[in-house]
C-alpha cells in the first residue's frame, strides 16, 4: 500500500515537472511576441496621437495588437482584413446612423448590414468580425450628426501599419530559426519511430510497434503547427529586409515542407502494417527491418543536412539503400502486409528525395532503379 502511494506521488511529480517545463518553454517562445506586440501598441498610440493629432486614438494600439497577436505567417493578411473590415464597419455605421439615429434597433440593423457588406466583398471570418465590431463602435460611441468617423479608420490603418513595421523592421523574427525549430522535431519523430518499428519487426515485438504508431498519431496533431511555421518563415523572410540573406537556406526548408508531411503519413501506414506483420505471423526477411531502419537514418540525415545547410547527399544514399533492401525482402518472400511495407518504403523514399531537392520525376526514376 505504501509503495503504491509512493509510486503515485512519483508519477505526480514527473507530470508536474513536464507541465512546468512545457510552460517555461511556452513563456520563452512567447517573449518575442510579447515584445513585438507591446512595442507596436505603444508606437501606434504615439504616431496616432502625436503625429496624426487624434486626441484619444484608442483604436490604433488595438489594431496593432490585433495585427500581431495572431500566429506569425498570417499577420500581413490579418492587417489587411483589419483595415478593410474597419472601413466597411465605419462606412456602414456612419451612413446608417446619420439617417436613422442610434438605439438597439439601429445597432441591430448596422451590424446586419456591415456583416452582409463584408460577405459580399468576399471577406473571411476576421474581416466580417472587424466590420461588425467597428459598426457597433460607431453606433454606440459616435454621437448622431457628427459626420463620418474618419479618425477611427485612420487609427486602424496606423495600428496595422505600425504592427507590420515592428514585425518587419524593429523586431523581426529569424525565419530560419522559426522553421528549423518546427522541422527538427517533426523529422526526429519520424526517424525515431522508424527505428523503433525496424527493431519491432526484427524482434516480432508488436507492442513496441504499437507504441511507435501512437507517437506518430500524436505527432500528426503537430502537423498544422509545422505548416504554420513554414508560412511564418516565408512571411518573415519576405517582409524583413535584414532577414533577406536567409532566403537561400530557408528555401530548402520551405521546399521540403509538403514532402515531410507526406512522409509522416506514409510512415504511419508503414507502422500499421508492421503491427499486422507481427500479429499475423507473416514472414519477415532479415532485409525488411533493415530497410525500415535505413529509412529512419535517411530522415535523421535530412534533419542534420538541412540544419547545416549542405547538400543532403547522405539522406539520398540512405533512402535509396532502404529501397534496395526492401526489394531484397520482397524477392525473399513477404505476405500482404509485408508487401505494403515495401510499397510504403518506396513512397517515403520518394518523399525524402524530393524533400532533399530532387525533382519528382527524377526521384521516382531513382527509386525504380534502386528497386531493380
Amino acid at each position: 500500500m505504501v509503495r503504491g502511494v509512493g509510486d503515485q506521488v512519483a508519477k505526480l511529480g514527473q507530470r508536474t515537472q513536464v507541465t512546468l517545463r512545457d510552460r517555461v518553454h511556452r513563456v520563452r517562445f512567447g517573449v518575442w511576441l510579447a515584445l513585438q506586440t507591446g512595442l507596436a501598441a505603444g508606437l501606434a498610440w504615439l504616431v496616432a496621437h502625436d503625429l496624426v493629432g487624434h486626441p484619444a486614438p484608442f483604436f490604433a494600439p488595438v489594431a496593432a495588437v490585433v495585427t500581431l497577436a495572431v500566429s506569425v505567417g498570417q499577420r500581413l493578411r490579418r492587417a489587411v482584413e483589419l483595415v478593410v473590415g474597419v472601413a466597411i464597419g465605419i462606412a456602414v455605421g456612419d451612413l446608417l446612423i446619420a439617417f436613422i439615429g442610434t438605439g438597439p434597433v439601429q445597432i441591430t440593423a448596422v451590424v446586419i448590414l456591415a456583416i452582409l457588406s463584408a460577405i459580399l466583398l468576399g471577406g473571411g471570418s476576421a474581416l466580417v468580425t472587424h466590420a461588425a465590431t467597428s459598426a457597433v463602435l460607431v453606433a454606440t460611441l459616435t454621437p448622431p450628426g457628427t459626420g463620418l468617423s474618419f479618425p477611427r479608420f485612420v487609427d486602424a490603418l496606423v495600428g496595422g501599419l505600425v504592427g507590420l513595421g515592428v514585425m518587419a523592421l524593429l523586431l523581426p523574427v529569424n525565419p530560419l530559426r522559426v522553421v528549423a525549430r518546427a522541422t527538427a522535431p517533426m523529422l526526429d519523430l519520424i526517424a525515431e519511430n522508424l527505428t523503433e518499428t525496424g527493431a519491432a519487426l526484427s524482434g516480432r515485438d508488436w507492442p513496441r510497434a504499437e507504441r511507435a504508431l501512437s507517437r506518430l498519431r500524436a505527432g500528426e496533431a503537430e502537423l498544422s503547427h509545422f505548416q504554420d511555421s513554414l508560412a511564418a518563415g516565408r512571411e518573415a523572410a519576405a517582409l524583413a529586409p535584414i532577414r533577406w540573406r536567409t532566403r537561400g537556406a530557408l528555401a530548402r526548408y520551405l521546399d521540403s515542407g509538403d514532402q515531410i508531411g507526406y512522409a509522416l503519413r506514409n510512415v504511419r501506414v508503414l507502422v500499421r502494417r508492421a503491427i499486422r506483420v507481427t500479429v499475423d505471423g507473416e514472414p519477415v526477411p532479415e532485409s525488411l527491418p533493415e530497410a525500415v531502419i535505413l529509412l529512419g537514418e535517411a530522415v535523421s540525415w535530412l534533419r542534420r543536412e538541412l540544419a547545416e545547410g549542405i547538400e543532403p547527399e547522405t539522406c539520398r544514399q540512405r533512402a535509396l539503400a532502404a529501397v534496395q533492401e526492401s526489394a531484397r525482402a520482397y524477392e525473399a518472400g513477404v505476405g500482404f502486409s509485408g508487401s505494403v511495407i515495401v510499397a510504403q518504403i518506396r513512397s517515403t523514399a520518394i518523399d525524402l528525395l524530393q524533400a532533399s531537392g530532387v525533382a519528382q520525376a527524377e526521384a521516382s526514376d531513382l527509386v525504380r532503379r534502386a528497386a531493380r
